[in-house]
């Protein structure tokens, strides 16, 4: 029986596309799915880095494939998706955890900041979730997608509005996708990160202000990348097989606490 249960997170014979795979969570995400089993189609703008990515996984003895994605730009996920089908057919899950902050005071943001911030985390989803679907239903198969928000598309901090502005669009997105791909037999749900520990923000956690920040999150920790491992493979994997449009925090208790 715990057989059977630990299979149910397995990803062998699925094929993955990552998102911003080049760095931060996109990057720990591709191994957490190699070493599920899965063959991961990492993407991101920064190919050079990609080529590295690859043969790390190589060397687990896992399957990875790189292709270049830049997902303000339509043209560039069609071609992405192209590609993939050359080779791997289309993909069983979509793992979009591209995405980007600025920070800085709301009067402060220019029309380049918004659109640099909201096209990537909000119309960059859309526009592979949408592509990705639509070539799920041509092949008549189910899948998966899975998009990374964040609590802060749930609640708000100062100096980043654009940012948490495209990640409560997000989570509704998640929710449409949800509503009109069921009847395909494709869900589509969301993880939303507390603050967790990366090479972007270590400095900032570790600094007093990350201890006063941390004081304000129940558990009176911050997360790890690996905290996020059983959501995402909750929810790329047959064990959600009856979830879609469902909403994980992964926070340790931040939304829950005080402001």
């Amino acid at each position: 029986m715990l057989d059977n249960i630990t299979n149910m997170f397995r990803l062998d014979g699925r094929t993955v596309l990552v998102t911003g795979a080049s760095s931060g969570l996109g990057r720990h995400f591709t191994f957490s799915l190699a070493r599920a089993g899965a063959t991961v189609i990492v993407a991101a703008r920064r190919t050079g880095q990609l080529d590295d990515l690859v043969n790390e996984i190589g060397r687990l003895g896992c399957n990875a494939f790189a292709v270049p994605l830049d997902v303000r730009d339509t043209a560039s996920v069609t071609t992405c998706f192209d590609m993939i089908a050359q080779n791997h057919g289309v993909p069983d899950v979509i793992v979009n955890s591209a995405g980007l902050t600025l920070t800085k005071p709301l009067l402060q943001h220019t029309e380049d900041d918004w659109g640099m911030v909201v096209d990537t985390n909000l119309g960059g989803t859309w526009r592979v979730a949408q592509e990705g679907a639509r070539r799920m239903v041509a092949a008549g198969k189910g899948g998966s997608i899975v998009n990374i928000a964040s609590i802060l598309g749930e609640r708000v901090a100062g100096g980043v509005a654009p940012y948490a502005i495209s990640k409560a669009g997000l989570i509704q997105a998640t929710k449409s996708m949800a509503l009109e791909l069921a009847r395909y037999r494709i869900r589509a749900n969301a993880i939303l990160p507390g603050y967790i520990a990366t090479d972007l923000n270590r400095e900032f956690l570790a600094s007093e202000a990350g201890d006063r920040l941390r004081g304000r999150i129940p558990s009176r920790a911050f997360g790890q990348p690996e905290h996020l491992d059983g959501a995402l493979l909750l929810l790329a994997s047959d064990a959600s097989i009856h979830m879609t449009g469902a909403v994980l925090a992964v926070d340790g208790g931040h939304l829950v606490g005080s402001l």
